[in-house]
């Protein structure tokens, strides 16, 4: 058994983490995350500055010209994504909320990347389902409904090219998934997504335990 680590994280620590990195908050940023928070307790869907971050410097490690967001809210990640993709690149954004996308567009539209999103309010399955069946792929980022992660996976998995990432967010559901006694609806939910990541042959996976545990797998 591994030791256990332990970091507390703290704001102060986030705050410098975030100062460190290369894409440091910007008023654009900074004011959807404050227009985010006035939503109350739903505002923890949003993704911090951190893993905001990291998905700009994935994107970029991709080259990633065609990116697709399950689970927009309020369009945070979306921002952070769009701007790690290459010169004429795109990401397609799925959600069903038109209430929590409307603070989404502004912020886009003042960040100039408005141009290299497209949101289409709609089932994620019906949208992906939609999609040309062969690997076209960069990037993939599943932040959505628990329920359906595996469902998302099986769609997403053939359509994503060779070296592509497939991230999915929330997968360690705030520590307690390897705690037998939560039978939570999502809980189950992701523990079969979790089993079928790490099982699928057509990719590499490692799961991260920060924020709230992301899965990064690469696409062989």
């Amino acid at each position: 058994m591994a030791e256990p680590r332990t970091l507390p994280v703290t704001s102060a620590l986030i705050d410098y983490v975030v100062d460190h990195g290369s894409w440091p908050v910007d008023e654009v940023l900074a004011d959807l995350h404050a227009e985010t928070e006035k939503l109350g307790r739903v505002a923890r869907m949003q993704v911090g500055p951190d893993q905001g971050q990291l998905l700009t410097l994935l994107t970029r490690m991709t080259e990633g010209r065609r990116a697709v967001e399950l689970g927009t809210f309020t369009g945070y990640s979306a921002l952070c994504i769009a701007r790690g993709l290459a010169p004429g690149g795109t990401l397609l954004c799925c959600d069903i909320s038109e209430e929590w996308t409307a603070l989404a567009r502004p912020a886009w539209e003042r960040a100039g990347l408005a141009d290299r999103i497209e949101l289409r309010i709609a089932p994620a399955l019906d949208t992906l389902r939609a999609l040309p069946p062969d690997e076209q792929l960069d990037l993939v980022f599943i932040d959505a409904d628990k329920g359906n992660y595996p469902a998302y996976w099986d769609e997403l998995v053939p359509r994503v090219r060779p070296g592509g990432l497939l991230l999915a967010d929330n997968v360690l559901w705030s520590g307690v998934i390897a705690d037998p006694e939560h039978t939570e609806p999502d809980i189950v939910a992701l523990r079969a997504f979790n089993d079928r990541a790490a099982g699928d042959k057509r990719v590499e996976v490692a799961i991260l335990p920060a924020f709230d545990g992301l899965t990064i797998a690469r696409k062989l």
